[in-house]
């Protein structure tokens, strides 16, 4: 099983570094069809590798100026909170109806992806919604523990739109969320379903060294095409664990 862990990680880890934080939404498939992991094993996993990759992932754009810690300190906080509550909710609900949420947050992602019209905010609408901000961090939270991924994909336009945040440095804030909301519901899941800690580090550490192949991949690659293909890749999934494990 360890090779294949390091294969899946691999895949998972390219996918990651292409498309950056979204890849991640691939992690919990990967740990169920191709390591046959239980549902809710998988979910607990994947968050724990959510969060490794979203911390080592952060720091670059840290560096880069691309984090608004005032945002992230907002989001953040509740975005962990209500990780957690998801987590101990996941726990004991039905599988299915968590792999049935899982895939149409993949349509969702999906339909984000494939939509021509771009987040822009203007430069006069400066104003944080605080309580807009703590309301979507909080729901963000929710599903990402639920479901077992970071939100990114909720989370950057979240940042932009309630608080003003520029789509770059977005997306470097949101990586800082994803890594303690992903933390948050790692734990929260901690003692009520196993955790296969060395399979979880070797699959975490094949994800990060592999993301940077993705990521000279993507320098390479029109990003249009890049994000339509795994559009498209999310939509396949998606059906796949609805007639496979839902239906």
């Amino acid at each position: 099983m360890m090779m294949l862990a390091m294969l899946s990680g691999m895949l998972t880890g390219v996918a990651l570094g292409i498309f950056g934080s979204g890849g991640g939404i691939i992690v919990v498939p990967a740990l169920i069809y191709l390591l046959h992991l239980p549902p809710k094993e998988a979910i607990a996993m994947g968050l724990g590798i959510i969060a490794i990759t979203a911390v080592l992932s952060v720091v670059s754009h840290w560096r880069a100026s691309n984090v608004d810690w005032r945002a992230a300190a907002i989001f953040g906080p509740i975005g962990m909170i209500g990780t957690y509550a998801g987590a101990r909710v996941g726990a004991v609900v039905p599988a299915s109806f968590q792999l049935g949420l899982f895939a149409v947050v993949m349509y969702i992602a999906a339909y984000r992806m494939l939509r021509k019209s771009a987040i822009v905010v203007g430069d006069g609408d400066r104003e944080t919604h605080i309580f807009l901000l703590i309301a979507a961090g909080a729901g963000v939270g929710l599903l990402a523990g639920v479901v077992g991924v970071g939100g990114g994909f909720l989370i950057v336009p979240a940042l932009v739109l309630l608080a003003s945040v520029p789509m770059k440095r977005a997306v470097g804030t949101s990586l800082a969320v994803v890594s303690l909301n992903s933390a948050s519901g790692f734990v929260g899941y901690m003692g009520t379903v196993p955790i296969h800690y060395a399979l979880m580090g070797s699959f975490a550490a094949v994800t990060v060294i592999s993301s940077f192949t993705g990521a000279h991949f993507a320098r390479r690659l029109h990003a249009d095409t890049l994000k339509r293909a795994f559009a498209w890749s999310l939509v396949i999934a998606a059906t796949y664990i609805m007639v496979k494990s839902v239906i």
